[in-house]
């Protein structure tokens, strides 16, 4: 066979420029395609087999082989595939995917710095020259009278291809490093990328320093060392049988870095509940173990499988970002297309491989797809689907993951009206007693105080005062204490005409008061007397003041929030510094200061209105009521302990 010299069919001498920049900020990518390209390799030559037009040889084992040589600044990248012909070499390496190249040009030459379309067009083997002054090729077609061929190129424009002397079917690709990328030629780094892109290929991949050296032979004197020989009862010697076993295990066990068969691979009924667990710690990296997960595996009318994990949240404060990592066939793509996963379950953490999706994703594509938006729908079906499963059959479980992944629920109950209608009757309120209840559950409850209403409190230390009172009364409220939970009740009252959800906190239920005559003109006098006097006392000529004769007589004061002004509040937190000072004692929108004419303190207030510390007792008070609704703010608490201690010197005197 005649040696073969010329240039590179490419179309444009911009072409090698265009893929260097293109994967500028992850040249590491080389790895994955040359890796994937062996795997192809390798299947390609199973299907032979099974079609019966190839044989394999005696103890044949699927594999590709790394060497890495730091000495030489080499990669090497083997297979046991397919392999090509001088034919295919000159087809598919020399004329780069024929014309393809030039609609390449074209579409892309303006977006160098966009997404990554390595692999399109047939250039994937083209990701070596991003790292490398110089690739050989050197294969072998699995026809048995196809010869072996060699094949090298520098700069990526100019090769030259002669016969080999390879007998053996495959491929071996090797690389000459530049010094700008010397980093892949370290085993440590190299190690790094394989397991980032190539932990779930199809066939083992073995890693192998070339200039680490050979375990050390055993020295002459070892090998002779006095040995103790024992004899049986009929003269033979005893062999150790552990012997054996010793020598085996002194040989390094050869271990692929990957593993070719992942557990989203396996039936769901296969999988072990320790292996669900593994698989989380060992690609996640994390060792809270999650609280569930959902196995996904469909073929029709797309294929996709994967297996997603509900990880355990400590904290408001702990942050939520999960990871969604997604595959092609085992091959690594990316890590959280958003595009591909609805946006409120990017908090979960998993696994997704979609062998009908681009073996390169670009992002700008996904966004524009309406396949990847049939996968955003299954997989939201599939997460209601397994939500409200647990939750009928097996409720005792779902209720103690709940407190954990009602924040995730909620917001896609708010973000996704499909995902709302599935869940929203088996969405849980944790209630005063700790129960976990359905709305209806929860409007069966108070139904004869206050219909389609849901009492709720959204901070237990600042409202105990009021759950207190809720308790005496024998009402009920549930617990919506998360910062997702504002949104949430107001998005639930959209969607259920007539329902309403009450703070604790906000205006007085009757079932709290005594019923007091329309017409009592007494009453009416001393509580326009304690409006009046507070009002001169606080300096605030527009404070809401309500004198109403509790039931509870231990309460002297209280303030309470109209609903809208409490939301309207919520709302303001969320837009403001935590670490603002925000005195939240003066007065406010929606907000009233209750006297119980049943107190002693309210009653002497009225009866000492005019007396020297009638306004050092209206300050006192409404601080105390303030106290048991919201912290005072720094300056305001300053105060208050300085006048509780005037008035405490007042019972020395």
């Amino acid at each position: 066979m005649a040696v073969k010299q010329g240039s590179l069919s490419i179309n444009s001498e911009n072409i090698f420029p265009i893929i260097k920049k293109w994967l500028y900020s992850d040249h590491d990518i080389f790895y994955r395609e040359l890796i994937s390209n062996g795997c192809d390799a390798i299947t390609k030559l199973q299907k032979l087999e099974v079609m019966g037009e190839y044989a394999f040889p005696e103890g044949y084992r699927p594999r590709i082989d790394v060497v890495v040589n730091p000495e030489e600044k080499t990669i090497t990248v083997s297979d046991n595939g397919i392999g090509m012909t001088f034919e295919e070499v000159d087809e598919y390496i020399n004329q780069i995917a024929f014309s393809g190249a030039r609609d390449f040009l074209e579409k892309y030459k303006d977006k160098t710095n966009e997404d990554q379309i390595i692999g399109h067009f047939g250039l994937g083997f083209y990701s070596a020259f991003m790292v490398s002054d110089r690739v050989t090729i050197e294969t072998k077609s699995w026809k048995n009278d196809a010869p072996g061929v060699f094949w090298e190129s520098e700069g990526g424009s100019e090769f030259r291809m002669e016969e080999s002397g390879r007998t053996e079917p495959g491929t071996t690709i090797t690389l000459y490093v530049n010094e700008d990328s010397l980093e892949f030629v370290n085993e440590y780094r190299a190690k790094e990328v394989l397991t980032k892109y190539c932990s779930f290929m199809p066939v083992e991949i073995f890693l192998k320093n070339a200039n680490k050296p050979a375990e050390p032979e055993k020295a002459a004197d070892e090998e002779t060392e006095e040995k103790i020989i024992e004899i049986d009862e009929n003269g033979q010697e005893i062999l150790d049988a552990d012997a054996g076993e010793e020598e085996k295990d002194e040989k390094p066990k050869e271990e692929p870095i990957n593993d070719t068969n992942p557990l989203w691979n396996k039936a769901p009924v296969d999988c072990t509940e320790e292996e669900y667990k593994k698989f989380y710690r060992t690609v996640f990296n994390d060792y809270k173990e999650p609280l569930f997960w959902i196995h996904l595996n469909m073929d029709y009318p797309f294929r996709l499988k994967g297996i997603l994990y509900f990880p355990k949240v400590t904290s408001d404060y702990e942050p939520l970002d999960g990871v969604i990592k997604l595959y092609n066939t085992q091959v690594f793509i990316a890590d959280n297309i958003k595009e591909v996963i609805p946006e409120f379950l990017m908090l979960l953490k998993g696994v997704i491989d979609c062998p009908d999706l681009p073996l390169n994703v670009s992002r700008s594509a996904l966004q524009n797809d309406g396949f990847v938006k049939k996968i955003s729908d299954y997989i939201t079906k599939k997460v209601a689907d397994r939500l409200s499963g647990m939750c009928k059959t097996d409720k005792t479980n779902y209720e103690k993951y709940w407190d954990d992944i009602a924040p995730f629920i909620k917001y896609g109950y708010i973000r996704d009206e499909k995902f709302r209608d599935k869940i929203k009757d088996f969405m849980l309120y944790k209630n005063l007693e700790g129960k976990y209840l359905t709305l209806p559950e929860c409007l069966e409850e108070n139904k004869d105080v206050r219909a389609n209403t849901v009492f709720y409190l959204s901070n237990e230390k600042e409202q105990g005062q009021y759950i207190q009172m809720f308790k005496e009364a024998g009402l009920d409220a549930v617990y919506l204490t998360h910062s997702i939970d504002s949104p949430f009740i107001s998005c639930v009252e959209q969607s259920q005409e007539d329902l309403h959800f009450v703070s604790v906190d906000a205006d007085l239920d009757d079932v709290f008061k005594e019923k007091v005559d329309e017409n009592d003109e007494a009453f009416k006098a001393d509580a326009e007397a304690l409006t009046e006097v507070f009002r001169k006392a606080l300096n605030d000529e527009n404070m809401t003041v309500q004198v109403e004769k509790l039931k509870n007589e231990s309460i002297a004061a209280m303030i309470t929030k109209s609903e809208d002004a409490k939301r309207m509040e919520e709302m303001f937190k969320r837009y403001t510094s935590p670490d603002k000072d925000v005195d939240n004692s003066m007065g406010g929108y929606g907000q009233s200061l209750v006297l119980n004419a049943n107190h002693p303190l309210v009653r002497y207030i009225l009866a000492n209105q005019e007396a020297e510390q009638a306004p050092m007792f209206c300050k006192q008070l409404y601080d105390l009521a303030l106290l048991s609704h919201a912290p005072l703010s720094p300056s305001r608490m300053g105060e208050f302990v300085r006048r509780s201690q005037e008035i405490l010197m007042l019972l020395t005197k």
